[in-house]
């Protein structure tokens, strides 16, 4: 049965209960600097949260984090409380626990027990963690809760201590029904550019409205591997099309609640049926952004986009062979193999103001 896959490219995922590891403590006094101290701080950590807590929508985000604080600061959409968290030295854990590591999809702490002892748990870890600026912010693991359709993978709900309002606050931004979003633990770090970097030491907390963990649920997992090869290309490749991410400097192009129909060259997903009256090709896509572009998902002039990132695309030549049924490139990349092509996508009903293709350059 052939398999294939819509989705939403802002993901409405379910919203699931989950338990919060508690904490009572009797408050104490700040100091004469106005700040928390560190007793308190900790002993604030993963309170139980009430469900009123007014979140704001921010497009298509790669980790789906805050991009600062105070929200109703304008924020660069290349910025964020939190992108990455180092697996040691630990803040604070458990007796015996010095670090974390990263199994496939989920934390364990290290190093391992003693025989016949049992595995010390993860929740109620701090972390030491560092926002786009590359300032330093604390990290809370409060819950743990494994996927239903892959136990090997975890949700965390986390907590970053906010130093401005001196609270610990969800830094996952809320969307739809997700009122109160979690993160999968992803190792290395992506940049601002939205490229990723195998860190040794560090992980990404990737927010589940975000790009990093949309595309995992799409079935691009970065540490599994296909008949041998490592899925971490796919997945790179996967959140640079899920924010239309054409130039690969970070750049979404994109609005909320566009359907897309993406399809691979391995057959991990494969297309559905094309019905060219209600979808048309988009682009391919490269782990560091488009290949081959046939029209821009937000509508904007390709001439525009060229703009953005020169001499990066060509107009394509006339009897250049199209990428498959119906992929009709407009313009492609320069000095680029038709193997890095590793991702494809249509997108469904064209956006309002959206421009045709051949009014490109």
């Amino acid at each position: 049965m052939e398999k294939f896959l819509w989705v939403c490219l802002l993901l409405q995922l379910p919203s699931l209960a989950h338990a919060g590891a508690s904490a009572s403590a009797k408050p104490s006094p700040m100091n004469s600097a106005g700040l928390v101290s560190d007793a308190e701080r900790y002993a604030r950590r993963c309170q139980p949260q009430s469900g009123s807590r007014i979140a704001r929508p921010q497009g298509t985000m790669l980790w789906g984090t805050k991009r600062d604080w105070n929200t109703e600061k304008v924020a660069e959409e290349r910025s964020s409380v939190l992108v990455s968290a180092d697996l040691a030295p630990l803040r604070r854990a458990e007796a015996g626990v010095t670090a974390l590591r990263l199994d496939g999809g989920h934390l364990v702490a290290s190093p391992a027990p003693e025989a016949g002892n049992a595995m010390p748990g993860v929740v109620g870890t701090v972390l030491q963690g560092t926002d786009s600026d590359g300032k330093p912010v604390e990290v809370a693991l409060c819950a743990a809760e494994p996927s239903p359709e892959d136990p090997g993978t975890v949700f965390y709900r986390i907590e970053a201590w906010n130093a401005v309002a001196q609270e610990w606050e969800n830094p996952c931004v809320a969307v739809g029904r997700v009122t109160h979003p979690r993160a999968l633990a992803v190792g290395g770090v992506w940049d601002a550019s939205g490229a990723h970097q195998d860190t040794p030491g560090k992980l990404t907390f990737a927010c589940e409205n975000g790009a990093i963990t949309k595309c995992i649920q799409w079935g691009y997992k970065p540490w599994e591997r296909r008949d041998g090869e490592p899925l971490a290309e796919l997945h790179q490749a996967c959140t640079r099309m899920a924010r239309a991410d054409y130039c690969g400097n970070g750049k979404s192009h994109t609005r909320q609640d566009t359907t897309i129909d993406l399809y691979d060259r391995f057959g991990l997903v494969e297309r559905g049926e094309w019905d060219p009256a209600k979808a048309s090709f988009e682009a391919a896509w490269a782990p560091d952004g488009a290949t081959c572009l046939a029209r821009t998902r937000d509508g904007r002039a390709l001439a525009t986009l060229l703009q953005e990132c020169p001499n990066r695309f060509q107009t394509d030549a006339a009897g250049t062979p199209s990428e498959g049924e119906g992929e009709h490139c407009t313009v492609r990349r320069m000095n680029v193999s038709p193997s890095a092509t590793v991702l494809r996508n249509l997108t469904f009903a064209a956006p309002k103001g959206a421009a045709s293709a051949a009014k490109g350059p």
